[in-house]
């Protein structure tokens, strides 16, 4: 018989951190803060973590949950607290499922009268979410995978609306499948091996817009623009029913831009894609590029060339502006403002103090919209700019004793400009809407272009109370 004695049920049972009992392995991490067992100081960080040795256990491990992680802890007693942890997570699931296995085996008496006391939890236990291990011990994890994703677009000047792409979502997806251990490509796969497969990729995705043209046909399309060595770049697009895809781009800084050369380019691009394939080339509407698509027409009688919607609409905002005098005087004007503001910093605060942060320039779709949309910034702002002129700051500034300081002052508090403006755009607005309809890519505008050209006719016309002598100079 062996003389060990027996517990029974009057025996005491010391708690496993009780003082005098204390075998748990994070005790000789931590030091209890006066004798108290819930107050415990992590030997690591200093940092004194209340509520024992259960959530000094989730501090060294750093699951986040309920206490912040020590940043000091060594790595094998971080991994080792990783492990207890996650064991007594995963006992805790599992007596839980136990529980929820043997509510729903109960008898049918005794599950009717359970459901009559508390119903309502019942059904929250049975189809509550039980916290996985990843959400509950993987958040610090993702804190510092986010911060090192964000310090990569700040340390390499990448637009943050990168974030927004489809391909950068796809990227982590691929990422988190392959798991731990995922090596980068290289510096070397980047520029070559892989460059050559998008390339390839490319190549396949146009086949089948080809496909497309030979089927439905095609718009050739022609956008010019200059880069900031002041190179003259063309684009070609190619749209049809399946999208819009970009075919070349052609450095024309060496080539004159005769309605000859213009021709000869355009016509080289119709026969890469195929005659028989374009119904139309769109191109701007500037006389070169007119006398170019008449040649086009008269050589291939398949095709069609139409000026570009956006680039008429614009040509009459430069009209507006060159050949109506009220327009030419009143932009004119408006840009002396906002260039002598802009153009000393001291000015730009005290305007953004009288206009709560707003800004007199707004960017518009093209140069001659943005004239425009300026003469409307100013007019919203209009007291905002009589109060700074006015105002003992601008009078005691060094700059209302300047000649162009005095032109600005006059300018803004002459009651003739805020009326000019008003004129202005009475005539400008409506031709602007017409112009964001041609140049935005939400919808098919081509066929609201003629509509909408008729009711800023009516607006226009309705504004000048059809006195044409108003609105034609």
């Amino acid at each position: 018989m062996s003389s060990n004695p027996i517990p029974n049920s009057s025996t005491p049972v010391t708690p496993k951190n009780a003082p005098g009992n204390r075998s748990d392995i994070a005790w000789k991490h931590c030091l209890s803060v006066d004798g108290d067992t819930r107050k415990l100081q992590c030997k690591y960080c200093q940092k004194v973590v209340i509520g024992g040795v259960y959530r000094l256990k989730h501090h060294l491990a750093g699951t986040q949950k309920d206490v912040g992680a020590c940043k000091d802890v060594p790595e094998e007693v971080k991994k080792e607290m990783w492990e207890i942890v996650v064991g007594l997570q995963q006992k805790l699931n599992k007596k839980s499922s136990l529980n929820m296995d043997e509510e729903m085996a109960e008898p049918a008496g005794d599950k009717r009268k359970h459901s009559e006391v508390s119903s309502d939890n019942m059904f929250k236990r049975v189809f509550s979410k039980q916290p996985t291990i990843n959400n509950m011990f993987k958040k610090g994890l993702r804190e510092e995978a986010c911060q090192a994703i964000a310090r990569f677009f700040y340390n390499n000047a990448i637009p943050f609306n990168v974030a927004k792409s489809e391909e950068f979502m796809a990227m982590f997806e691929l990422v988190s499948r392959h798991g731990l251990g995922f090596k980068p490509p290289s510096y070397h796969e980047i520029r070559v091996k892989y460059l050559k497969e998008e390339v390839a990729n490319t190549s396949l995705a146009l086949q089948a817009h080809r496909d497309e043209w030979k089927k439905t046909g095609c718009t050739i399309m022609t956008d010019g623009w200059t880069d900031k060595k002041r190179r003259t770049i063309i684009n070609f697009l190619v749209n049809s029913p399946k999208g819009t895809v970009f075919l070349k781009s052609i450095d024309a800084s060496a080539i004159s831009k005769t309605s000859e050369k213009v021709f000869e380019m355009i016509d080289n691009v119709v026969e890469e894609v195929g005659e028989d394939n374009v119904i139309q080339v769109v191109t701007d509407n500037a006389a070169n590029y007119k006398a170019a698509g008449q040649m086009l027409m008269a050589k291939r009688k398949k095709l069609f060339w139409t000026p570009c919607a956006a680039h008429c609409v614009d040509l009459m905002l430069e009209d507006y502006e060159k050949k109506i005098p009220i327009h030419e005087e009143t932009i004119s004007k408006g840009k002396k403002i906002t260039t002598f503001i802009y153009s000393r910093t001291s000015l730009i605060c005290l305007l953004q103090h009288f206009t709560k942060g707003r800004d007199l320039v707004r960017p518009g779709i093209t140069h001659f919209a943005t004239s425009y949309l300026t003469l409307g910034c100013l007019h919203e702002n209009k007291g905002a700019l009589i109060r700074m002129f006015t105002s003992e700051e601008w009078k005691t500034s060094k700059f209302a004793k300047t000649n162009g300081g005095n032109m600005v002052e006059d300018v803004v508090l002459d009651k003739e400009f805020w009326k000019s403006i008003i004129t202005c755009l009475k005539g400008a607005l409506p031709l602007i809407e017409v112009l964001r309809l041609a140049d935005s890519d939400q919808k098919l505008a081509m066929g609201f272009i003629y509509e909408s050209m008729d009711q800023a006719k009516e607006k226009i016309q309705k504004s000048f109370n059809a006195v044409k002598k108003r609105y034609f100079g």
